[in-house]
């Protein structure tokens, strides 16, 4: 581990601070168009465009990257990103706004792409689990801490857009002056939908849920703690409980994910999920249950995250693997789109505490349809399954390749441990 920090630190420093700018950025626009008024619809048309330009992104930046290479694409992107930043409250229109969020999203994937294809670069195969938890770790804290920053000045001002901006572009230094050669990009072809679902059609589902969840909690936690009147402190309290959940409960679900039936933690998880939903719309305005709730639907939804990928490996041929990501991360996007634009429209008709009745919904559907394809096909052997990974749903394409990757390198070396005499 601390071979893998030494190689890598930079790189980390510079990902921890763009997801302190991230992080802060989401909130902060979640907060501020209440105050310019916007209704919860347009709000989450905003969000959503994020994942637009995400989605974007993963199919583009590559091909990018190899015209220009790697270091022209990360300092372009990072420019566009502080100067997006700074018109924020210049021009605050939901149409600009949204705009905004489609450039935003798209730089911030190709950042992302970008950082780790250099983190590929600095590991070896048996350093490469521990880098991809170090990162994952990196990610969480980088969205925690960034919540907290949500307090040092007044969202209806500059101060705080221009804060995100130049940690965005402080997180450049690091990265840019540490890295030696730059790598050779190479990204696995995807593999097709159809085939993918006919693969793991719980993978799939699981995914497509999971991305409105993800979008309601990323997205919409901050407007829905606006709504109901919380104060700067406590919206920023109550979006790091999703974040604070995801970190500690990460690690738990995947020690038992390689030691049971995977549908079951699948659907447990979920249930767990959509049961702690339930108790944040029953809730009211209690503070304490509500931070219960969020830290309890971010520690189910984030894990299982990986634990849909590993279950979908688990059916695919080792090779196959890498190449299942895209399509798993194009799921997934279809989902995060979606899921900011209805929790808006529930939350103008219903009322605020819409919020936790969706995400409620989409969590039982998934336990649910666990349970139902443990109906359709056998259990594996414990021996067979493939390896758990912790990935972040704020990762790239190239991050969840990296953990197929781990997961078939780890397949092969308990095979060529079993075949040795």
């Amino acid at each position: 581990m601390i071979s893998v920090i030494s190689n890598t630190w930079a790189l980390l420093l510079g990902v921890m601070l763009l997801m302190v700018g991230n992080g802060l950025q989401s909130t902060l626009l979640g907060v501020r168009g209440e105050i310019e008024g916007f209704s919860t619809l347009e709000i989450s048309v905003v969000m959503s465009a994020y994942f637009v330009g995400f989605m974007g992104a993963s199919r583009m930046v590559p091909d990018m990257i190899r015209r220009v290479g790697h270091v022209r694409v990360f300092a372009a992107f990072g420019s566009f990103i502080s100067a997006v930043l700074i018109l924020y409250p210049t021009f605050a229109d939901p149409i600009v706004w949204s705009i905004g969020r489609v450039i935003i999203g798209f730089c911030f994937c190709g950042v992302y792409i970008t950082s780790e294809s250099w983190l590929n670069n600095s590991v070896t195969n048996e350093t490469r689990g521990q880098a991809l938890s170090l990162y994952m770790i990196v990610q969480m804290v980088g969205i925690v801490a960034s919540q907290w920053l949500l307090t040092v000045a007044d969202p209806a001002g500059f101060v705080l857009f221009v804060i995100i901006s130049v940690l965005v572009s402080i997180s450049f230094a690091p990265i840019l002056l540490s890295i030696s050669p730059t790598p050779a990009f190479e990204h696995t072809q995807p593999m097709s939908l159809k085939k993918l679902i006919q693969t793991s059609p719980l993978g799939c589902a699981g995914m497509f849920l999971l991305g409105g969840v993800f979008a309601a909690q990323f997205g919409m936690s901050a407007v829905f703690g606006a709504q109901i009147g919380f104060s700067l402190t406590q919206i920023s309290t109550f979006v790091s409980a999703f974040y604070v959940g995801a970190l500690l409960l990460q690690y738990p679900i995947g020690w038992l994910s390689d030691r049971m039936d995977r549908r079951q933690l699948i659907a447990a998880s979920a249930l767990i999920g959509a049961v702690s939903s339930v108790a944040g719309f029953v809730a009211g305005e209690n503070f304490v249950v509500l931070l219960i709730a969020a830290f309890m639907i971010g520690g189910m939804a984030n894990p299982l995250y990986s634990l849909l990928i590993a279950h979908t490996n688990d059916f695919l041929e080792y090779e196959d693997m890498a190449a299942s990501s895209g399509g798993l991360l194009f799921i997934n996007g279809l989902g995060a789109i979606t899921g900011p634009i209805v929790i808006g429209w529930m939350m103008d008709t219903f009322g605020a505490f819409a919020f936790f009745l969706i995400i409620a919904l989409l969590m039982s559907l998934l336990a649910v349809y666990a349970l139902y394809r443990m109906t359709q096909r056998p259990s594996m052997d414990l021996e067979d399954l493939s390896s758990y990974t912790p990935v972040g749903p704020s990762s790239s394409m190239v991050a969840v390749e990296l953990a197929q990757e781990y997961a078939y390198d780890t397949a092969l070396e308990e095979e060529n441990n079993e075949q040795a005499p």
